[in-house]
């Protein structure tokens, strides 16, 4: 079998690897219906996380179960399934208390950019659907592996509530999603903070009400304005660095509530500033597998259409490419037919 690897900054193949294989009885194996590159894969690509040794990549999957161990029960072979970016037994406190990233077993997916995958603690980590999805509602399944279920995640932790004025500080995937997040939960307001074109035009399908191009203090000022001074009630952060973390904070009314889900790079927060803002702060790894059950059917009663942010689709083999556009923004994310 091939899998993607990355090899060090802009340097993606897609090379021979092992077939994967039951290594623990509680282990399953599934043929992928489609694979994807996700906004994180590009920290690596982009040299910001550093490489040092031929590295696979993928952590967002669906797909068909071919095998599973022994001690395997709740998923059967040749049942659609999806899973999440870690794998979780489900029954641990943190699981039982809906943080299934912060699993007391958790082990990170790496290894999804490629036909075929080895899902540890399949039973916690494996959500099966009632019957197969008709292949136009492969990437909406895809994308609640991690994208749909992060930018839920991010609105959740905002405390969007009916009504709400929310601001979203990020365009990639996972900002959209939050997008449509917010507007699924009530929000009567929805600020998208976006520079592109086809990125607004997404953001405004799916519930955006206002367009803020500014960045920064700019953005903060502009957020202000729209909100006749005093911020909006929620942001939902989708990026992960210090611009954006100030960016929410500062736009967000006191005892407002940002929630945060773009991987945290060079991110700080001053104690006296935070301190007195009054701003409620919550985030982290998005429990995925938590709102899995709640997506899948709204998927499936196309309720919602989340796989629309895949805007480039490329064989598989092809992922250098897919790669290669979503950094220079000619993508919002790549689908990969396996």
């Amino acid at each position: 079998m091939k899998g993607t690897f990355i090899h060090g900054p802009r340097d993606i193949r897609f090379e021979d690897r092992p077939d994967p294989k039951i290594e623990k009885p509680t282990d399953a194996i599934i043929k992928l219906s489609a694979g994807c590159i996700c906004g994180s894969d590009l920290w690596p690509y982009r040299g910001i996380n550093k490489i040092t040794q031929p590295t696979p990549m993928g952590h967002e999957y669906c797909g068909i179960v071919v095998e599973t161990g022994n001690e395997v029960k709740n998923v059967k072979k040749g049942q659609f399934v999806i899973g999440s970016f870690f794998a979780s037994d489900n029954t641990c406190p943190h699981c039982k208390n809906g943080y299934q990233t912060s699993c007391q077993h958790r082990e990170y997916m790496n290894q999804a950019q490629a036909p075929y995958l080895r899902v540890p603690l399949a039973d916690g980590t494996l959500v099966p659907t009632a019957e197969p999805p008709s292949p136009e509602l492969v990437p909406s399944m895809l994308a609640l592996s991690d994208v749909m279920g992060t930018g839920w995640f991010a609105a959740e932790a905002a405390n969007v509530k009916p009504g709400a004025t929310v601001a979203v500080v990020g365009d990639g995937a996972v900002g959209l999603l939050g997008v449509l997040s917010a507007k699924l939960m009530g929000a009567a307001r929805i600020i998208a903070m976006s520079r592109h074109e086809t990125r607004q035009k997404l953001a405004k399908e799916f519930g955006a009400t206002d367009i803020v191009t500014e960045r920064g203090d700019d953005g903060i000022t502009r957020i202000k304005e729209l909100t006749k001074g005093i911020g909006v009630d929620s942001v939902l952060e989708c990026v992960g660095t210090q611009e954006s973390m100030m960016q929410a904070i500062h736009s967000t009314r006191p005892g407002g509530s940002v929630g945060f889900v773009g991987v945290s790079h060079g991110v700080s927060i001053d104690g006296d500033q935070f301190f007195y803002s009054h701003v409620h702060l919550h985030g982290g790894p998005a429990p995925v597998r938590r709102f899995l059950p709640g997506l899948i059917g709204r998927v499936m009663r196309k309720e919602i259409n989340p796989g629309k942010v895949f805007d480039l689709t490329l064989p598989i083999e092809n992922v250098a490419e897919g790669y290669k556009a979503m950094d220079e923004r000619r993508a919002i994310k790549t689908l990969l037919k396996v």
